[in-house]
């Protein structure tokens, strides 16, 4: 251990050893006493190591570290984050996700002190330059940062270093420490406004009786305690309760990244620094009642912003908190007796006991038992759901009513409701065109408004020298890039929020922009447009062969597949309660046509007409062919290579709302579309009873998606509403995609946007959402525009003193907030 005499503190820096310059002015105060450091970087490691509680690093090392010049510091306390294994580098429950081949890492980081758009543009371009980094994204609303980058190069420590040294702590993201960081942040921000809002009031005591009095009419000396009473009331709110300006101003001057901070900063700089020169030489007018007041109001739309952010953020808490950590486990099922284990132990085929009001710590099939379930923080659904033996439940999911026995079939880690929180998780990171123009829009701004301050400062100078000085603070004080920055992101937050209440889940950030957009509207059919759970209406045999065990064959050929038909053919034999369902082999799926497979060593086609008869001899009859060409039914075929065995008639009823989604995207002028790979008659008889214009059946998964390419071809905006499972291709070619949402699908989703309440008429909730979406940011986008353009030039003419400015500014920011805040209501009038 190094023992560091305190007469070498100054000849030696106490971070590395080497010396310190005479005149070095760089210091931290470690444990108590004010070490000396050699440079900036010393200062900045060492500064860091405490800041972060490690301050027993220096009393417990061994040797000095290396020198700033000479290397990248990594503290520490950082490099114990790169040993720990990739599965936990940001939270498994934060959907962090690493390619074992690759070692392409997905991590998430919780950032504090994120403040506006320059924040964001600076972390994202400092972490871009880093090595091994392939994209950062920061999410302003629930101070998340992704980052994708290659394990192998890009260390954990890499990139919370790179965030340290341009002044912004992070650190892996955990949701119960992200949960206590926000909570951290509100009661420093409320004890800083309370501070403020004090020292407001007492200044106003003083500040008052002058105005009162008029020029002359208070004696000298009454006024001059009052100024210096003023200036030492301000101190606390100057000192204190503006701190975060003042840090953030710095940290975006020193990073050459002007943001909202900084003319917020330099305006209540220079009112403090004018009013204590004028109160020092006895002579010239004080703002201290203004400079007070401006901190107070402005901490007052921080704190409503915090509140809009925890609020937007909440329906996210509610689900990564809704997976218990731990299960109880049955080892000796069916024998009585649990075990508690971490849920992250459990494997497929466990058995758990989920008592009544627990939640199940992964998804399940129900052993024993009977009772309804809680589905609302994954489908939307407020109803319980009832449960009974060979239910699936999804993980998160809350028992509550009798106690059940589940078999496990998928780990925590691959619940349902993991891939949710990892969708959601998604959802929020990256930005669409709207909010990125805005954060440009603001970042010059900034820069724009310290150029056109300094002009206005020069210009009065000339004019009236002794007015420059309030007029130029004015300016900056009622400027307001914040209103600028927060518009887009705080309206789609607060509409992100309330779609996921609903059981919407918008993946993608273009969602809402695009669906307001979009010109053309297509739907596929089985399992969108129709309830997705068709029966079996008839079974016509067609050899031989009699019809139980045709219905045996198909449903073993069946067993593997979840498409709609396929899971009737199954459900079929087991309302029969057919037994003895044989095993298959050289099982082959066509996409988009049927199955193959080998039973008990003959090979049977089961599917459309066309898959099948290629595998009948040519000189085989097709008894069938007298088939009603009118019917409804969908016709699932099944032979083997000696002939027709038997045909499969089955239904699909329409979605009950599905005429009202149709006649909702009517009235707007959408063009709709029915694509199916049922046959063309079925679709179109569908499309006829919808009222749907234009319909094609028989469609492969392909003819789908050539089908939307020349629509967009021809300058179609496309919406695409599918099943979520067959459709992937043409549901990521489709401009803005919808998945009907269901927990096997759910991981397999391709598109942009999930219905997790497997309702058709969440469409609709979202198109309207979207159009009151766009309208706010609009609206907010207009008014700090239009606020701006007034209020900067009538600062610049002098016609707005600094106390009012500062009023203007903490309401232009509250408005913007309130109005995107409304978003969140799902009443009739929200």
């Amino acid at each position: 251990m190094i023992a560091v005499e305190r007469g070498v503190v100054d000849a030696a820096c106490f971070h590395c050893g080497l010396p310190v310059a005479p005149a070095s002015s760089w210091r931290v105060t470690i444990a108590g006493v004010e070490r000396a450091m050699c440079c900036p970087g010393c200062e900045a490691v060492a500064q860091s190591i405490v800041d972060n509680g490690f301050s027993d690093y220096y009393g417990t090392r061994e040797g000095f570290a290396a020198t700033a010049a000479a290397q990248d510091l990594v503290p520490p306390e950082l490099q114990f984050y790169d040993s720990e294994p990739p599965d936990h580098d940001a939270g498994a429950s934060a959907g962090a996700d690493t390619n074992a081949d690759t070692d392409i890492s997905e991590t998430d980081y919780t950032v504090s002190n994120i403040r506006c758009a320059a924040c964001i543009w600076l972390i994202e371009r400092r972490l871009a330059r880093l090595p091994g980094v392939y994209s950062a994204q920061v999410n302003a609303v629930s101070e998340r940062l992704q980052v994708r980058r290659d394990a192998r190069i890009c260390k954990t420590s890499d990139i919370l270093a790179a965030l340290r040294a341009i002044g912004y702590a992070a650190y892996p993201y955990d949701p119960v420490q992200h949960g206590e960081q926000l909570e951290r942040s509100r009661k420093t921000l409320f004890r800083q406004l309370f501070i403020a809002g004090l020292s407001m009031m007492q200044v106003m005591m003083y500040a008052v009786p002058a105005y009162l009095a008029g020029e002359g009419g208070m004696d000298a000396d009454m006024a001059g305690l009052m100024r210096w009473a003023g200036l030492l009331l301000t101190l606390p709110a100057l000192v204190y309760s503006a701190q975060p300006f003042f840090r953030g101003a710095w940290r975006d001057i020193r990073n050459c990244a002007p943001g909202m901070d900084v003319p917020v900063a330099l305006g209540i700089a220079a009112a403090f620094g004018g009013s204590a020169l004028a109160t020092w030489r006895g002579e010239g007018d004080v703002y201290f009642d203004s400079v007070t007041m401006f901190i107070f109001l402005l901490l007052c739309s921080r704190y409503l912003e915090l509140a809009a952010r925890r609020k937007a953020a909440s329906a996210l808490d509610k689900l990564q908190q809704s997976l218990p950590a731990s299960a109880l486990r049955m080892d000796a099922y069916p024998h009585a007796g649990t075990q508690l284990v971490a849920a992250a132990q459990l494997c497929a085929g466990d058995v758990i006991l989920v008592r009544p009001g627990e939640a199940l710590a992964a998804d399940c099939i129900v052993l024993d038992g009977v009772s309804s379930v809680d589905l609302s923080l994954l489908t939307g659904e407020s109803r319980p759901v009832h449960k009974g033996v060979g239910d699936f439940v999804p993980g998160g999911a809350v028992n509550i009513a009798q106690a059940l026995t589940a078999k496990v079939v998928r780990t925590a880690g691959d619940s349902t409701l993991s891939v949710l929180v990892g969708l959601v998780n998604r959802a929020g990171q990256a930005k669409p065109k709207l909010a990125l123009w805005a954060d440009r829009v603001a970042a010059w701004f900034v820069a724009a408004l310290l150029l056109f301050a300094v002009a206005v400062f020069c210009a009065w100078y000339a004019v009236d020298p002794a007015r420059a000085w309030p007029v130029a603070i004015a300016v900056l004080v009622v400027s307001c890039p914040c209103a600028l920055s927060l518009a887009t992101p705080t309206a789609l937050a607060a509409a992100t929020d309330r779609l996921l209440r609903q059981g919407i889940l918008a993946v993608q950030p273009h969602v809402l922009e695009t669906l307001h957009r979009a010109t053309h509207i297509v739907f596929d059919k089985t399992g969108t447009l129709t309830a997705g759970k068709p029966t079996l209406q008839d079974l016509v045999t067609l050899g031989t062969l009699p019809p139980d065990d045709c219905l045996r064959i198909a449903a073993a050929m069946e067993r593997s597949s979840t498409h709609p038909l396929a899971l009737t053919i199954v459900q079929a034999a087991a309302d029969q309660q057919l037994h003895g369902i044989p095993e298959t082999s050289a099982l082959r799926h066509a996409a988009g046509q049927g199955v193959e497979a080998t039973v008990d060593g003959v090979t049977y086609r089961l599917g459309n007409f066309a898959f099948v008869h290629a595998l009948i001899p040519t000189a085989s009859t097709m008894p069938a062919a007298d088939a009603d060409e009118q019917a409804e039914a969908s016709y699932v075929f099944l032979a083997s290579g000696k002939g027709w065995l038997a045909r499969f008639d089955i239904a699909d009823a329409l979605r009950p709302e599905a005429q009202a989604v149709v006649a909702h995207f009517q009235r707007l002028g959408k063009s709709l579309v029915l694509l199916s790979g049922d046959r063309h008659d079925v679709a179109q008889r569908v499309a006829d009873r919808l009222g749907i214009p234009t319909a094609l059946g028989d469609c492969l998964p392909e003819s789908k998606l050539s089908f939307v390419q020349g629509l967009q071809r021809g300058g179609a905006i496309v919406a695409m509403v599918g099943d979520g499972v067959n459709d992937a291709a043409v549901l990521r070619a489709a401009d803005v995609s919808f998945a009907m949402g269901s927990g096997a699908a759910l991981a397999q989703t391709n598109a942009d946007c999930v219905l997790l309440s497997g309702q058709l008429s969440a469409l609709c909730e979202s198109d309207r959402v979207a159009a009151k979406t766009l309208a706010v940011i609009r609206q907010n986008l207009a008014w700090a525009t239009l606020y701006n353009a007034v209020a900067i030039p009538a600062a610049a003419l002098g016609w707005i003193n600094p106390w009012l400015s500062g009023v203007g500014m903490s309401l232009s920011s509250v408005v913007v907030v309130l109005n995107a805040v409304r978003l969140r209501r799902t009443g009739k009038g929200g």
